[in-house]
Parts: C-alpha cells; sequence; structure tokens
C-alpha cells in the first residue's frame, strides 16, 4: 500500500493535521453547538442545557438589531469602495519606480503602520482631533476658526474611521499585488513599448489584466467579511455620542454577548455573520466567473 510505503511522509504531515482539527475545526464544531445552547461556565459546553432556536430568537427580535446590521453593512461597504484601490494603485505605483533603493525605502515606510496595533493608531488620531490639545484644532485655532469635537461628531465619525483604516493597511495591502506583478512579462511591456504605446496603454492592456486574478479574489473575500466592519478599531473608537452610526455587530456582541454574559447570543450572532459570509464568497464567485471568466476556484 503507498501509505505504508510512505509512511514517513504521513507522520511528518500529522502534526498539520492535527493542528487544523484542533484549533480550526473543532471550534467550528464547538461553535454549532454552543449557539443552540444556553452555556452555563460552570456547567461547560456538553452539560449546558439545549435551548432549541431562542439565541436567534433573542437576536432577531432585539430591536436595535436592525440598526447595527445597518451600520455594519455601510462601514463595510465604505471600506470596500475607499480602501479596495489605493493598495492597487501604490502597488502599480511602487512597480514602475526606477530607483530599488527608493522603492525600498519608501515600500518600509508604508508597511510601517500595519504593525501598531489599534490602541496606537486611536493614540494618533486622538492627536490629531481632539478638541483639547488636537493639531487638527490648534491649526482651526491658530487661523481663527472655532474648535470641534471631530471624536464626537458623528458625521464625522465614519470618515476619521476609515481613512485612519487605510493609512493602517494600505501599505500592506500592496503585498500581494506586487507578488502579482512580479509575474507579469517584462516581455511585455518591451513589446508594447516598441509599437508605440504609452504608460496608460501598458497600464490598460498590461499590467490591469495581469493582476486580475489577484483582483478578483481579494474582491471576492472583501465581499464574504462584509459583516465584519472591523470590531476592534471600532470598540476603540466610538463612544456614546457616534453610537447611532457606530455601533456594528461586533461591538453588539462585545456588548451583549461578554459583557452581559450572554455568551451563546453572541456564539449565534458569530454563526450567522459566519454563513453570511459563505454565502457572499460563493455568489460573488459565481457572479465573477460568469461575467469575467475568472473566480477564487
Amino acid at each position: 500500500m503507498r501509505i505504508v510505503q510512505h509512511r514517513t511522509l504521513y507522520l511528518l504531515f500529522l502534526p498539520i493535521v492535527a493542528y487544523y482539527i484542533v484549533l480550526r475545526y473543532w471550534p467550528i464544531g464547538l461553535a454549532w453547538v454552543v449557539a443552540f445552547k444556553d452555556l452555563q461556565l460552570g456547567s461547560g459546553t456538553f452539560a449546558s442545557p439545549w435551548v432549541g432556536l431562542d439565541n436567534f430568537r433573542m437576536m432577531y427580535t432585539d430591536p436595535v438589531l436592525p440598526t447595527v446590521i445597518r451600520n455594519t453593512v455601510e462601514i463595510s461597504l465604505l471600506r470596500i469602495v475607499f480602501g479596495f484601490f489605493p493598495p492597487i494603485i501604490l502597488a502599480i505605483v511602487f512597480h514602475d519606480l526606477a530607483t530599488k533603493r527608493f522603492k525600498k525605502w519608501m515600500q518600509t515606510l508604508v508597511y510601517i503602520p500595519h504593525f501598531f496595533s489599534w490602541v496606537i493608531v486611536f493614540g494618533i488620531v486622538f492627536g490629531f482631533f481632539s478638541v483639547g490639545s488636537g493639531f487638527i484644532n490648534n491649526t482651526l485655532d491658530f487661523f481663527g476658526f472655532d474648535r470641534h469635537e471631530f471624536l464626537l461628531d458623528e458625521s464625522w465619525f465614519r470618515p476619521i474611521l476609515i481613512s485612519s483604516g487605510i493609512w493602517k493597511e494600505v501599505g500592506w495591502g500592496t503585498i500581494i499585488y506586487l507578488a502579482a506583478l512580479a509575474t507579469v512579462d517584462p516581455m511585455l511591456y518591451e513589446a508594447a513599448v516598441m509599437d508605440g504605446a504609452g504608460p496608460m496603454r501598458r497600464l490598460w492592456h498590461i499590467t490591469l489584466p495581469g493582476i486580475t486574478p489577484v483582483i478578483t479574489f481579494v474582491l471576492c473575500l472583501s465581499l464574504g467579511n462584509i459583516l465584519n466592519a472591523g470590531g476592534e478599531q471600532i470598540l476603540l473608537f466610538y463612544n456614546q455620542a457616534v453610537l447611532a452610526v457606530a455601533d456594528v455587530i461586533d461591538t453588539w456582541v462585545y456588548r451583549e454577548g461578554l459583557a452581559s454574559l450572554q455568551l451563546s447570543l453572541g456564539v449565534a450572532m458569530g454563526l450567522f455573520q459566519s454563513l453570511i459570509g459563505m454565502i457572499l464568497v460563493l455568489v460573488s464567485n459565481y457572479l465573477s466567473k460568469r461575467f469575467t471568466d475568472r473566480g477564487i476556484w
């Protein structure tokens, strides 16, 4: 048998299988169980009583849930609309830089914010927009304008949230596109130049088609995460003054599931997010393959 013949390789593969079973698939299975139970910390998962669909009924009858879902979808769409293209543009700019040393320096500078925690990012944002000593308000005051409570203003919350998120992740997002650009045959550019194609024509007919599979892949995954609006960032940025436009599914789960110790309710919402995300990935992949003949698989 081939298994016996290659038993050493299979034994080396066992730790990887164990890793995915214990740390990936087992928690998913537990989540399906907990979502239909009233989890009691003292009793454990399997000893806790079954409650059927009660957690889902509680979730869907919560009067704030429509607002929470609407805010989640709106913020996620804003992240896609304003945050999807900057990494592509930046990657193309880096790819066309002639000086390799300057390119490495610039890449390092834009990668650094990715390694900042959201606490540090919020500290930077607070340093710019706080009403007392923020740089923006000090500048407004210097030119004779009134100071403004940017962080307590509903109309400013989402622009600050989205722009700070783009600043943090735009550099890191270029990595996958730079890898895709590295696979484009340089001879195509040389042939295009010989044929008289300018920079925009080379971009449109060579660069973009060359990275279209990666763009499609990232876009499908982004649509699958549409019910994940970035809860960690929002938990740090939001407050009672902007709750109407800032409360999302992740903050609702934190408030109702963890703070109120309704753990099963939080798991049920997580299960709902996962199912919707899976459906969106499947649908977006189907539509992409239908209209562009490209998809994730």
